[in-house]
């Protein structure tokens, strides 16, 4: 089975080329993608993240493979400190919300559970022993502080994933750098604990874990000594990921650690990098109150993965209007056996199959959708069901179109929700509307479709009848 699996090509941030997924288990991909710090709400970047690796494990699925996902979660760490401090309240209480919180903008967004969400707090004893062991191998060194950290200048190839040097780093570093250290390039495996601060026993006293080592030790223990894939933002190539490196090749012994990178790119709000700093930051629950989510998925997939992503108002709506095409091609339609005819499936697969391109993806789909509308208008219901059902089914790959078409088209965000009319009332309108024309009213049956228009809802009059839909600011 696994030999006839489609070839899968990723672009590897380490070689900088794309290359063959070839799992190490034939048919079997593990993957770890590094998950958030729980310290307040998720934003348009995280959305990013979490749609690109889910588009993934669903495409590799859809086509055979047999997936293993691991998306951590990280719950202890210095902003999270801070933040409870800030609030009043302990750790467990501000994470626990914001894990929901995470869950929750997940789930509207269609993204699927990883089959694994182990967090760094559940993980101490495994963190503990990957410290040991770096000890143990002379990788790593116990400060005057009580602080243990891992030695860069042990591991040979530390920057191969980031091009960088270690004289060039280590030129730009600052003069004021911690003394504890021996060279301030060297980062902290476990932190000892300072007063007032959450912690746990370890052999070096009771301390926390540092950022970079739980990730080697989840991944690890979730997925073996060596795996298939890891993923995560572009801001973690260094130093996160360079560290996860250094430290899980010191510590198991085993190169590659990884055998793909994957890294997608950054978002930016009007050609500018989303921050809070800019004020420009958008949380994805205020973009939900706005926009249909799976409007806002499109929007995601509808740029290259690894490019950057420019958010702005008008980019979103034209991403929600293109998704409505797609909908509205598919409205109405009979049931269909879900095929999916060439030459359309051969596009898309061949797009999917080259580094995740869904901006091509899509456009095969759009292609569809052309042909689709072509098929219906000539009567030809039946042709058009088979591709409509075959679109549907390709389109489950982007985690797009799994709606019913007359829902879709009817929804709308809970702000909109607020302020529009429910459906009962739009029908009843239709409804008068349809009478007035009956009755050749026509500056009745004008002034109830101005209504519905002013009030966000779309007629459109078809041989069946008067059809309605969500209008997209």
């Amino acid at each position: 089975m696994a030999d006839k699996l489609p070839e899968i090509r990723i672009h590897n941030t380490l070689t900088r080329r794309k290359e063959r997924l070839e799992p190490l288990e034939p048919g079997h991909v593990r993957m770890y993608v590094c998950g958030m710090t729980v310290y307040d709400l998720c934003h348009l970047g995280h959305a990013r993240v979490l749609v690109v690796f889910d588009t993934l494990v669903r495409h590799l699925r859809a086509v055979g493979y047999r997936v293993t996902y691991v998306r951590n979660v990280t719950d202890i760490d210095d902003k999270i400190i801070q933040r409870a401090n800030e609030l009043g309240e302990d750790i467990g209480t501000l994470t626990g919300r914001y894990i929901r919180a995470m869950h929750e903008d997940a789930a509207a967004l269609g993204v699927l559970a990883p089959d694994h969400e182990p967090r760094a707090t559940g993980n101490i004893d495994a963190i503990v022993a990957m410290i040991a062991r770096l000890l143990e191998k002379g990788y790593a060194y116990r400060a005057p502080n009580g602080d243990v950290y891992y030695d860069v200048s042990r591991f040979e190839g530390y920057g191969r994933l980031s091009g960088k040097r270690l004289e060039e780093l280590r030129a730009g570093a600052r003069v004021a750098v911690e003394e504890a250290k021996d060279d301030p390039l060297d980062f902290v495996l476990w932190k000892a604990a300072k007063p007032g601060e959450p912690s746990w026993g370890s052999p070096w006293g009771p301390g926390r874990p540092g950022w970079h080592i739980e990730c080697s030790a989840m991944s690890t223990r979730c997925l073996g000594e060596q795996f298939d894939i890891h993923g995560g933002g572009m801001d973690l190539v260094f130093p996160h990921h360079e560290n996860e490196i250094a430290q899980s090749e010191a510590a198991t012994g085993r190169r590659p650690f990884v055998r793909l990178w994957m890294h997608v790119g950054f978002v930016q709000v009007d050609e500018e990098k989303m921050s809070k700093s800019l004020g420009n930051f958008f949380t994805i629950r205020e973009i939900l109150a706005r926009h249909r989510a799976e409007a806002v998925r499109a929007f995601i997939l509808s740029s290259h993965y690894r490019s950057p992503l420019n958010y702005t108002a008008e980019a979103l709506v034209q991403a929600e209007h293109a998704l409505e095409r797609l909908y509205t091609a598919l409205r109405g339609l009979p049931a269909g056996p879900a095929e999916a005819p060439e030459p359309w499936a051969g596009r898309f697969r061949a797009a999917m199959a080259d580094d995740l391109n869904t901006p091509e993806a899509l456009a095969a789909l759009h292609e569809m959708a052309r042909e689709l509308n072509r098929l219906r208008d000539a009567g030809r219901l039946g042709e058009a069901a088979r591709l409509g059902a075959g679109m549907r089914r390709l389109a489950a790959s982007l985690g797009l179109l799994q709606a019913e078409p007359e829902a879709f088209l009817k929804a709308r965000p809970g702000a909109a929700a607020a302020r529009e009319p429910d459906e009962d009332e739009i029908e009843r309108l239709v409804a008068e509307r349809a009478e007035a024309r009956r009755r050749r009213d026509w500056a009745e049956a004008d002034r109830i479709r101005d209504l519905l228009r002013s009030r966000g809802v779309v007629l459109e009059d078809t041989p069946q009848g008067t059809v309605w839909r969500r209008a997209v600011d």
